[in-house]
């Protein structure tokens, strides 16, 4: 079959490119066109657009943007309709999806849906349009199947598909890998600012700003792979950082300690059993419209799925070198330590083992083979 595949930024490729594997598994035959990134390119297929020229945050940024966005939902829908897919797969990225979904219902597409936007966390009236536009739809959070239960509108739990990209991986040599990158034997302190440049240049400087206070510890910058390395460069003024991009998985393997921007990477630290800080900060328009959206009680996916405080979360003004630096001081504390790594076991048992991509890829096919 031909399958149509929507991705928006570096998680989705990830998740995508794993998607397409199992696809190709289920599917020998398949062709398959999208919208992702290098991932899913190395996977097969062909790139129509790549999400770097599309990664646009928080509401200030998407008004700036808004005709450039515009441009790239009308070039998304000819495109679809020249391919004339059997099979359209949306992947997150619900503001620019859930347009394309509407539009493709009404075109007669078979429509997919695999991780489920964030309506349970703020705008549960997009319930409708998913019922009203999404034939299927793939949940990779427990919680998130109750939320649609409540609303009449059943969906299928995959489990997690971070499990299966970080149990599937081969580890790298700490030896070859500390050489390469000029690491020390101190122990690591992995900072995780993000994937787009108006997040990481909002949280690195805080990040950094405790470096001189722990010089028992050397940092290192999980560089995104959206970003190149020259984007770094104002950052790396101190002795004791280094950049170290396109590596996050190995430098979570070996870190002791991680500060993460709110996001998928809290889940990954997670599953890496790294003690981390969440932290979190934006515009300040764009957060207190955030702030009166979202109906959390958390921000991170850890603590959303454990219901419970596990990890440390520093939002807005919270988030100082300060309390940074208090907060970085419990989970270097060996106490502190071991209920965090307890709580990290608990946390992957819930997510439902491993099996996502391949459970997904499966449904995905025999429900759009009985159509």
């Amino acid at each position: 079959m031909k399958y149509y595949i929507l991705v928006g930024e570096a998680s989705g490729d990830l998740h995508g490119s794993n998607l397409m594997k199992a696809l190709y598994h289920e599917d020998p035959e398949a062709d398959i066109r999208f919208w992702g990134g290098d991932l899913m390119q190395e996977v097969g297929g062909t790139l129509v657009t790549h999400y770097k020229e599309r990664a646009f945050m928080g509401f200030v940024e998407i008004l700036k943007n808004l005709f450039t966005i515009l441009g790239f939902i009308s070039s998304c829908k000819k495109d679809i309709a020249a391919f004339h897919p059997d099979v359209l797969i949306f992947i997150d990225n619900s503001g620019f999806n859930l347009r394309i979904a509407k539009w493709a219902k009404a075109e007669g597409y078979n429509t997919h849906y695999y991780i489920s936007p964030q309506v349970w966390a703020s705008r549960a009236s997009r319930v409708k349009t998913i019922k009203e536009t999404i034939d299927h739809m793939y949940v990779i959070l427990p919680f998130v199947e109750g939320f649609y239960n409540k609303y009449q509108y059943p969906v299928h739990f995959v489990g997690h598909p971070l499990i299966d990209a970080i149990s599937g991986r081969t580890q790298a040599d700490p030896e070859v890998f500390a050489k390469a990158h000029d690491l020390d034997k101190r122990p690591m302190i992995a900072l995780l600012p993000g994937s787009r440049k108006q997040e990481i240049n909002a949280m690195l400087s805080v990040m950094l700003s405790v470096i001189d206070d722990y010089p028992k510890y050397q940092f290192v910058i999980a560089g995104a792979p959206s970003q190149d390395a020259s984007f770094y460069a104002p950052f790396l003024k101190n002795s004791n950082v280094r950049l170290i991009m396109n590596k996050t998985y190995d430098v979570l393997s070996f870190a002791n300690a991680a500060l993460v921007t709110s996001g998928t990477a809290t889940l990954e630290a997670a599953l890496f059993k790294v003690p981390q800080v969440v932290c979190y900060k934006g515009s300040r328009i764009s957060y207190e419209i955030a702030k009166r959206i979202i109906k959390l009680d958390y921000i991170s996916l850890v603590n959303l799925i454990m219901d419970k405080p596990v990890v440390t979360e520093l939002i807005q003004n919270d988030f100082t070198t300060k309390t940074l630096k208090a907060s970085l001081n419990q989970i270097l504390d060996d106490y502190q330590r071991g209920q965090i790594f307890a709580d990290y076991y608990d946390l992957e048992q819930k997510l439902g083992g491993r099996g996502a991509s391949a459970k997904t890829a499966k449904l995905i096919v025999k429900h759009s083979r009985e159509m």
